[in-house]
Protein backbone atom coordinates (compact mmCIF):
# COMPACT_ATOMS: atom_id res chain seq x y z
CA UNK A 1 0.00 0.00 0.00
CA UNK A 2 2.65 2.30 1.21
CA UNK A 3 4.66 1.87 -2.20
CA UNK A 4 1.41 2.23 -4.43
CA UNK A 5 1.04 5.65 -2.79
CA UNK A 6 4.44 6.83 -3.22
CA UNK A 7 4.11 5.88 -6.79
CA UNK A 8 0.63 7.58 -7.35
CA UNK A 9 1.99 10.58 -5.74
CA UNK A 10 5.22 10.26 -7.66
CA UNK A 11 3.16 10.61 -10.88
CA UNK A 12 1.02 13.33 -10.00
CA UNK A 13 4.04 15.51 -8.94
CA UNK A 14 5.35 14.38 -12.43
CA UNK A 15 2.06 15.41 -14.29
CA UNK A 16 1.85 18.53 -12.37
CA UNK A 17 5.07 19.40 -13.31
CA UNK A 18 4.66 18.54 -17.17
CA UNK A 19 1.43 20.93 -16.39
CA UNK A 20 3.43 23.61 -15.23
CA UNK A 21 6.18 23.62 -18.11
CA UNK A 22 3.26 23.74 -21.05
CA UNK A 23 1.45 26.28 -19.68
CA UNK A 24 4.19 28.53 -19.12
CA UNK A 25 5.38 27.27 -22.77
CA UNK A 26 1.92 28.35 -23.74
CA UNK A 27 2.41 31.95 -22.21
CA UNK A 28 5.75 32.43 -23.52
CA UNK A 29 6.87 32.26 -19.71
CA UNK A 30 9.34 28.77 -20.34
CA UNK A 31 11.77 27.73 -22.83
CA UNK A 32 11.01 25.10 -25.29
CA UNK A 33 13.27 22.52 -26.77
CA UNK A 34 12.31 22.14 -30.82
CA UNK A 35 12.61 19.22 -32.96
CA UNK A 36 14.74 19.29 -35.87
CA UNK A 37 13.29 20.41 -39.55
CA UNK A 38 13.55 16.79 -40.62
CA UNK A 39 11.67 15.53 -37.75
CA UNK A 40 9.27 18.02 -38.44
CA UNK A 41 8.78 17.20 -41.72
CA UNK A 42 8.41 13.81 -40.94
CA UNK A 43 5.70 14.74 -38.38
CA UNK A 44 4.00 16.72 -40.79
CA UNK A 45 4.03 13.86 -43.59
CA UNK A 46 2.75 11.32 -40.95
CA UNK A 47 -0.52 13.59 -40.08
CA UNK A 48 -1.50 14.57 -43.51
CA UNK A 49 -1.16 10.35 -44.42
CA UNK A 50 -3.04 9.98 -41.37
CA UNK A 51 -6.11 12.40 -42.51
CA UNK A 52 -6.25 11.71 -45.82
CA UNK A 53 -6.22 7.77 -45.79
CA UNK A 54 -9.05 8.23 -43.32
CA UNK A 55 -10.55 10.69 -45.75
CA UNK A 56 -9.95 7.82 -48.75
CA UNK A 57 -11.83 4.96 -46.51
CA UNK A 58 -14.63 6.81 -45.56
CA UNK A 59 -15.54 7.79 -49.01
CA UNK A 60 -14.52 4.67 -50.14
CA UNK A 61 -17.30 2.71 -47.77
CA UNK A 62 -19.74 5.14 -49.17
CA UNK A 63 -18.76 4.08 -52.71
CA UNK A 64 -19.20 0.57 -51.83
CA UNK A 65 -22.11 1.16 -49.54
CA UNK A 66 -24.09 3.78 -50.00
CA UNK A 67 -26.89 3.41 -47.26
CA UNK A 68 -26.13 4.72 -44.15
CA UNK A 69 -27.61 2.57 -41.84
CA UNK A 70 -26.08 -0.63 -43.56
CA UNK A 71 -22.73 0.92 -42.99
CA UNK A 72 -23.44 1.50 -39.44
CA UNK A 73 -24.42 -1.70 -39.29
CA UNK A 74 -21.78 -3.64 -40.54
CA UNK A 75 -19.19 -1.28 -38.28
CA UNK A 76 -21.55 -2.32 -35.47
CA UNK A 77 -20.88 -5.99 -36.76
CA UNK A 78 -16.63 -5.67 -37.01
CA UNK A 79 -16.34 -3.61 -33.42
CA UNK A 80 -18.21 -6.63 -31.85
CA UNK A 81 -16.22 -9.68 -33.70
CA UNK A 82 -19.22 -11.01 -35.67
CA UNK A 83 -19.56 -11.87 -39.17
CA UNK A 84 -21.49 -9.21 -41.26
CA UNK A 85 -24.43 -11.02 -42.22
CA UNK A 86 -24.92 -11.30 -46.28
CA UNK A 87 -27.15 -8.81 -47.65
CA UNK A 88 -28.52 -9.18 -50.79
CA UNK A 89 -27.57 -6.14 -53.89
CA UNK A 90 -29.90 -3.12 -55.10
CA UNK A 91 -29.57 -5.77 -58.39
CA UNK A 92 -30.45 -8.77 -56.98
CA UNK A 93 -33.61 -7.59 -54.88
CA UNK A 94 -34.63 -5.91 -58.67
CA UNK A 95 -34.23 -9.15 -60.21
CA UNK A 96 -36.11 -10.84 -57.58
CA UNK A 97 -38.99 -8.15 -58.17
CA UNK A 98 -39.10 -8.36 -61.68
CA UNK A 99 -38.97 -12.72 -61.91
CA UNK A 100 -42.01 -12.13 -59.37
CA UNK A 101 -44.06 -9.91 -61.70
CA UNK A 102 -43.20 -11.92 -64.36
CA UNK A 103 -44.41 -15.01 -62.50
CA UNK A 104 -47.78 -13.20 -61.93
CA UNK A 105 -48.09 -11.04 -65.67
CA UNK A 106 -47.49 -14.05 -67.51
CA UNK A 107 -43.68 -15.60 -68.36
CA UNK A 108 -45.02 -16.67 -71.70
CA UNK A 109 -46.52 -12.91 -72.67
CA UNK A 110 -43.82 -10.38 -74.61
CA UNK A 111 -43.61 -8.39 -71.52
CA UNK A 112 -43.30 -11.49 -68.77
CA UNK A 113 -40.66 -12.63 -71.35
CA UNK A 114 -38.36 -9.50 -71.26
CA UNK A 115 -38.70 -9.09 -67.82
CA UNK A 116 -37.57 -12.30 -67.33
CA UNK A 117 -34.09 -11.95 -69.16
CA UNK A 118 -34.15 -8.43 -67.62
CA UNK A 119 -34.11 -10.37 -64.26
CA UNK A 120 -31.08 -12.78 -65.13
CA UNK A 121 -29.58 -9.92 -66.46
CA UNK A 122 -29.98 -7.48 -62.94
CA UNK A 123 -29.45 -10.73 -61.21
CA UNK A 124 -25.79 -11.12 -62.79
CA UNK A 125 -25.01 -7.20 -62.58
CA UNK A 126 -25.79 -7.70 -58.69
CA UNK A 127 -23.84 -10.53 -58.35
CA UNK A 128 -20.92 -8.71 -59.96
CA UNK A 129 -21.41 -6.16 -57.78
CA UNK A 130 -21.33 -8.45 -54.60
CA UNK A 131 -18.06 -9.68 -55.93
CA UNK A 132 -16.54 -6.39 -56.53
CA UNK A 133 -17.47 -5.04 -52.82
CA UNK A 134 -16.25 -8.50 -51.66
CA UNK A 135 -12.27 -7.56 -53.33
CA UNK A 136 -12.80 -4.25 -52.83
CA UNK A 137 -12.92 -4.48 -49.33
CA UNK A 138 -10.23 -7.57 -48.32
CA UNK A 139 -7.64 -5.63 -51.11
CA UNK A 140 -8.22 -1.88 -50.35
CA UNK A 141 -10.13 -1.01 -47.21
CA UNK A 142 -8.68 -3.57 -45.11
CA UNK A 143 -5.08 -2.71 -45.00
CA UNK A 144 -5.78 1.07 -44.79
CA UNK A 145 -8.19 0.36 -41.81
CA UNK A 146 -5.34 -2.17 -40.40
CA UNK A 147 -2.83 1.11 -40.52
CA UNK A 148 -5.31 3.61 -39.04
CA UNK A 149 -6.04 1.01 -35.95
CA UNK A 150 -2.78 -0.84 -36.12
CA UNK A 151 0.42 1.25 -36.82
CA UNK A 152 -1.31 5.19 -36.99
CA UNK A 153 -1.82 3.60 -33.03
CA UNK A 154 1.37 3.02 -32.29
CA UNK A 155 2.79 6.01 -33.83
CA UNK A 156 0.44 8.42 -31.81
CA UNK A 157 1.66 6.45 -28.73
CA UNK A 158 5.12 6.88 -28.98
CA UNK A 159 4.78 10.57 -30.02
CA UNK A 160 2.57 11.40 -26.76
CA UNK A 161 6.09 9.29 -24.87
CA UNK A 162 7.57 11.96 -27.14
CA UNK A 163 6.31 14.80 -26.09
CA UNK A 164 5.99 13.93 -22.32
CA UNK A 165 10.24 13.41 -22.39
CA UNK A 166 10.31 16.71 -24.27
CA UNK A 167 8.62 18.46 -21.05
CA UNK A 168 10.65 16.73 -18.40
CA UNK A 169 13.53 17.81 -19.83
CA UNK A 170 12.37 21.25 -20.52
CA UNK A 171 11.85 21.46 -16.55
CA UNK A 172 14.97 19.99 -15.46
CA UNK A 173 16.78 22.53 -17.85
CA UNK A 174 14.24 25.44 -15.90
CA UNK A 175 15.44 23.71 -13.10
CA UNK A 176 18.88 23.99 -13.81
CA UNK A 177 18.74 27.36 -14.19
CA UNK A 178 16.85 28.25 -11.09
CA UNK A 179 19.53 26.72 -9.05
CA UNK A 180 21.67 28.64 -6.38
CA UNK A 181 23.85 26.44 -4.35
CA UNK A 182 26.27 23.50 -5.92
CA UNK A 183 24.31 20.72 -4.40
CA UNK A 184 20.99 21.90 -6.16
CA UNK A 185 22.71 22.38 -9.31
CA UNK A 186 24.72 19.17 -8.95
CA UNK A 187 21.10 17.33 -8.44
CA UNK A 188 19.73 19.32 -11.39
CA UNK A 189 22.32 18.86 -13.56
CA UNK A 190 21.94 14.73 -12.98
CA UNK A 191 18.52 15.01 -13.62
CA UNK A 192 18.83 17.04 -16.75
CA UNK A 193 21.52 14.14 -18.04
CA UNK A 194 18.59 11.62 -17.63
CA UNK A 195 16.41 13.30 -18.86
CA UNK A 196 18.24 14.20 -21.85
CA UNK A 197 19.12 10.68 -22.21
CA UNK A 198 15.16 9.34 -22.08
CA UNK A 199 14.03 12.31 -24.48
CA UNK A 200 16.92 11.20 -27.07
CA UNK A 201 15.91 7.39 -26.84
CA UNK A 202 12.18 8.17 -27.50
CA UNK A 203 13.28 10.60 -30.21
CA UNK A 204 15.16 7.89 -32.15
CA UNK A 205 11.93 5.51 -31.24
CA UNK A 206 9.28 8.05 -33.28
CA UNK A 207 11.87 8.73 -36.31
CA UNK A 208 11.81 5.25 -36.88
CA UNK A 209 8.48 5.11 -36.86
CA UNK A 210 7.40 7.97 -38.41
CA UNK A 211 10.38 7.30 -41.17
CA UNK A 212 8.29 3.88 -41.65
CA UNK A 213 5.10 6.18 -43.45
CA UNK A 214 7.23 5.55 -46.49
CA UNK A 215 6.74 1.63 -46.34
CA UNK A 216 3.24 2.17 -45.56
CA UNK A 217 2.88 4.41 -49.17
CA UNK A 218 4.33 1.69 -50.81
CA UNK A 219 2.11 -0.72 -49.21
CA UNK A 220 -1.11 1.52 -50.54
CA UNK A 221 -0.03 2.08 -54.01
CA UNK A 222 -0.18 -1.63 -54.31
CA UNK A 223 -3.83 -1.79 -52.64
CA UNK A 224 -4.53 1.15 -54.85
CA UNK A 225 -3.52 -0.58 -57.90
CA UNK A 226 -5.67 -3.66 -57.05
CA UNK A 227 -8.69 -1.75 -56.59
CA UNK A 228 -8.81 -0.07 -59.94
CA UNK A 229 -7.92 -3.69 -61.25
CA UNK A 230 -10.85 -4.85 -59.25
CA UNK A 231 -13.21 -2.02 -60.37
CA UNK A 232 -12.30 -2.38 -63.88
CA UNK A 233 -13.14 -5.89 -63.43
CA UNK A 234 -16.44 -5.18 -62.27
CA UNK A 235 -17.64 -2.73 -65.01
CA UNK A 236 -16.62 -4.87 -67.92
CA UNK A 237 -18.49 -7.44 -66.54
CA UNK A 238 -21.28 -5.11 -66.26
CA UNK A 239 -20.54 -4.10 -69.87
CA UNK A 240 -21.12 -7.52 -70.85
CA UNK A 241 -23.72 -8.73 -68.88
CA UNK A 242 -25.77 -5.12 -70.69
CA UNK A 243 -24.31 -5.81 -73.91
CA UNK A 244 -25.67 -9.76 -73.90
CA UNK A 245 -28.86 -8.19 -72.78
CA UNK A 246 -29.21 -5.32 -75.48
CA UNK A 247 -28.45 -8.03 -78.15
CA UNK A 248 -31.43 -10.39 -76.58
CA UNK A 249 -33.93 -7.38 -76.14
CA UNK A 250 -32.78 -5.90 -80.04
CA UNK A 251 -33.81 -9.70 -81.61
CA UNK A 252 -36.60 -10.31 -79.58
CA UNK A 253 -37.87 -6.88 -80.25
CA UNK A 254 -37.39 -8.03 -83.84
CA UNK A 255 -39.99 -10.67 -83.02
CA UNK A 256 -42.47 -8.51 -81.21
CA UNK A 257 -42.40 -5.66 -83.83
CA UNK A 258 -41.33 -6.96 -86.94
CA UNK A 259 -39.74 -4.79 -89.38
CA UNK A 260 -40.05 -1.79 -87.34
CA UNK A 261 -37.17 0.30 -85.34
CA UNK A 262 -38.13 2.56 -82.70
CA UNK A 263 -39.52 5.44 -84.06
CA UNK A 264 -41.31 3.95 -86.72
CA UNK A 265 -45.02 3.74 -87.26
CA UNK A 266 -45.34 1.41 -90.20
CA UNK A 267 -44.78 -2.32 -89.90
CA UNK A 268 -43.09 -3.40 -93.15
CA UNK A 269 -42.10 -6.69 -94.19
CA UNK A 270 -39.49 -8.11 -96.82
CA UNK A 271 -41.04 -8.48 -100.03
CA UNK A 272 -41.26 -11.94 -101.57
CA UNK A 273 -39.24 -11.92 -104.63
CA UNK A 274 -37.77 -15.51 -106.74
CA UNK A 275 -34.83 -14.16 -107.44
CA UNK A 276 -31.18 -15.41 -106.04
CA UNK A 277 -30.19 -13.42 -102.39
CA UNK A 278 -27.03 -11.72 -104.93
CA UNK A 279 -29.74 -10.24 -107.01
CA UNK A 280 -32.00 -9.28 -104.38
CA UNK A 281 -30.34 -6.27 -102.97
CA UNK A 282 -29.74 -4.50 -106.24
CA UNK A 283 -33.63 -5.37 -107.68
CA UNK A 284 -35.83 -4.99 -104.86
CA UNK A 285 -38.83 -2.36 -105.64
CA UNK A 286 -39.26 0.16 -102.93
CA UNK A 287 -42.24 0.59 -101.46
CA UNK A 288 -44.25 3.53 -99.40
CA UNK A 289 -42.51 2.59 -95.96
CA UNK A 290 -38.48 2.69 -97.49
CA UNK A 291 -36.32 0.34 -99.24
CA UNK A 292 -35.95 -3.04 -98.48
CA UNK A 293 -32.74 -4.61 -97.54
CA UNK A 294 -31.46 -8.77 -98.00
CA UNK A 295 -31.84 -10.69 -94.54
CA UNK A 296 -29.13 -10.62 -92.11
CA UNK A 297 -25.85 -13.07 -93.21
CA UNK A 298 -27.20 -12.53 -97.00
CA UNK A 299 -25.53 -10.10 -99.92
CA UNK A 300 -23.85 -7.15 -98.61
CA UNK A 301 -25.95 -3.80 -99.04
CA UNK A 302 -26.17 -2.03 -101.87
CA UNK A 303 -26.31 1.50 -100.03
CA UNK A 304 -26.48 3.25 -102.75
CA UNK A 305 -29.87 2.16 -103.89
CA UNK A 306 -31.24 2.16 -100.11
CA UNK A 307 -33.19 5.55 -99.66
CA UNK A 308 -34.62 6.22 -96.09
CA UNK A 309 -38.20 5.55 -95.02
CA UNK A 310 -40.71 8.08 -95.44
CA UNK A 311 -40.68 7.49 -91.70
CA UNK A 312 -39.05 6.68 -88.77
CA UNK A 313 -36.12 8.34 -89.32
CA UNK A 314 -34.14 9.42 -85.99
CA UNK A 315 -31.55 12.06 -85.18
CA UNK A 316 -28.47 10.26 -82.89
CA UNK A 317 -25.42 11.83 -81.50
CA UNK A 318 -22.64 9.88 -81.88
CA UNK A 319 -21.11 8.94 -78.38
CA UNK A 320 -17.10 7.51 -79.67
CA UNK A 321 -15.16 7.76 -82.40
CA UNK A 322 -15.67 4.87 -85.00
CA UNK A 323 -13.42 3.38 -87.72
CA UNK A 324 -15.17 2.17 -90.64
CA UNK A 325 -14.19 -1.52 -91.17
CA UNK A 326 -15.21 -1.65 -94.80
CA UNK A 327 -16.93 1.12 -97.29
CA UNK A 328 -19.77 -0.58 -96.35
CA UNK A 329 -20.00 1.06 -92.83
CA UNK A 330 -19.83 5.19 -92.28
CA UNK A 331 -16.85 6.22 -89.80
CA UNK A 332 -18.18 8.08 -87.24
CA UNK A 333 -16.53 10.84 -85.09
CA UNK A 334 -17.71 11.50 -81.47
CA UNK A 335 -20.25 13.92 -80.39
CA UNK A 336 -21.56 14.67 -83.87
CA UNK A 337 -25.24 14.35 -85.27
CA UNK A 338 -26.38 12.29 -87.71
CA UNK A 339 -29.58 11.01 -89.39
CA UNK A 340 -30.27 7.28 -89.29
CA UNK A 341 -33.14 4.99 -89.28
CA UNK A 342 -33.80 0.84 -89.99
CA UNK A 343 -34.93 -1.24 -92.53
CA UNK A 344 -36.48 -4.46 -92.88
CA UNK A 345 -34.51 -7.59 -92.66
CA UNK A 346 -31.28 -5.69 -90.79
CA UNK A 347 -29.54 -6.36 -88.05
CA UNK A 348 -30.85 -5.13 -84.50
CA UNK A 349 -27.35 -4.17 -83.64
CA UNK A 350 -26.71 -2.10 -87.01
CA UNK A 351 -28.43 0.98 -88.56
CA UNK A 352 -28.31 2.96 -91.61
CA UNK A 353 -26.49 6.51 -90.86
CA UNK A 354 -26.20 9.32 -92.76
CA UNK A 355 -23.76 12.11 -92.98
CA UNK A 356 -24.62 14.67 -96.09
CA UNK A 357 -24.32 12.87 -99.08
CA UNK A 358 -22.35 9.97 -96.93
CA UNK A 359 -23.99 6.66 -96.20
CA UNK A 360 -23.09 3.68 -94.21
CA UNK A 361 -24.31 1.01 -91.84
CA UNK A 362 -23.40 1.80 -88.25
CA UNK A 363 -23.41 0.36 -84.79
CA UNK A 364 -26.20 1.12 -82.07
CA UNK A 365 -23.88 0.71 -79.38
CA UNK A 366 -22.10 4.00 -80.56
CA UNK A 367 -25.33 6.12 -80.60
CA UNK A 368 -27.13 8.18 -78.34
CA UNK A 369 -30.95 8.40 -80.40
CA UNK A 370 -32.36 11.93 -79.58
CA UNK A 371 -35.47 12.18 -81.82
Amino acid sequence: MDFNMKKLASDAGIFFTRAVQFTEEKFGQAEKTELDAHFENLLARADSTKNWTEKILRQTEVLLQPNPSARVEEFLYEKLDRKVPSRVTNGELLAQYMAEAASELGPTAPYGKTLIKVAEAEKRLGAAERDFIHTASINFLTPLRNFLEGDWKTISKERRLLQNRRLDLDACKARLKKAKAAEAKATAEQELRVAQTEFDRQAEVTRLLLEGISSTHVNHLRCLHEFVESQTTYYAQCYRHLLDLQKQLGSSQGAIFPGTFVGTTEPASLPLSSTSPTTTAATMPLGPSGAGLVPRGEAALCLEEVAPPASGTRKARVLYDYEAADSSELALLADELITVYSLPGMDPDWLIGERGNKKGKVPVTYLELLS
